[in-house]
């Protein structure tokens, strides 16, 4: 993938391709193979067993530890559509209804990773790229010093446009720039609503 800010070399992230996905009925089919003791659906009962109760402690606010597999969090957000709080300004703070779990965080077992990588026999495959932006960071602030002087105001989806950035990098580039007085952006807004625009002279 392209490096930060577009300098320096660029990094190379290495990825096991995944040949195809096993769902829950063909790994009960594993799990009871002839001679193992145990049944297809005993294992199917189970597992819906374990997923039922699972989400049941991490209701309650536990993390669970499942030996040889891993431990497993509640991880909260802001309801779709709400603002996140900040940890200064005035604005009116998000109650309890606003926030909602939304995923789960799981640290694997060092067991599970051992005997995974105990199993695994690598091989070299192909190589692919994740395309960045074309431009620099000065080319693209360049490029967006150009848009807003024809426009009022430059919205993250006109920024994508302009750069090649996809949504998270350009949002984050966007709000860095708008805190940095010498960029000549600011923003004004929240959320969905957020724009960008020139920053006045003061």
């Amino acid at each position: 993938m392209n490096a930060l800010h577009g300098e320096g070399e660029n990094p190379v992230y290495y990825r096991m391709k995944i040949e195809r996905n096993i769902d829950l009925d063909e790994f009960a089919e594993r799990i009871s193979f002839p001679g193992s003791g145990v049944s297809k659906a005993s294992v199917l009962q189970v597992m819906v067993s374990v997923a039922e109760h699972l989400a049941h402690c991490l209701a309650e606010g536990q993390s669970v530890t499942l030996d040889g597999i891993g431990t497993f969090k509640a991880r909260l957000g802001v309801v779709k559509g709400k603002e996140m709080d900040s940890m200064d300004g005035d604005e009116p703070k998000r109650n309890a209804r606003s926030i909602e779990v939304n995923g789960i965080n799981f640290i694997a077992d060092k067991d599970l990773v051992r005997e995974t990588r105990s199993r695994c026999d690598l091989t070299r495959g192909g190589v692919s790229r994740i395309q960045g932006s074309p431009y620099t960071e000065a080319e693209r602030i360049e490029r967006a010093s150009r848009y807003l002087d024809e426009h009022a105001y430059l919205r993250v989806t006109d920024y994508m446009a302009l750069t090649g950035l996809k949504r998270t990098k350009a949002t984050l580039e966007l709000q860095r720039l708008s805190a940095d007085p010498a960029s000549g952006i600011t923003a004004s807004g929240y959320g969905c609503h957020r724009v960008y625009m020139r920053r006045k002279a003061g």
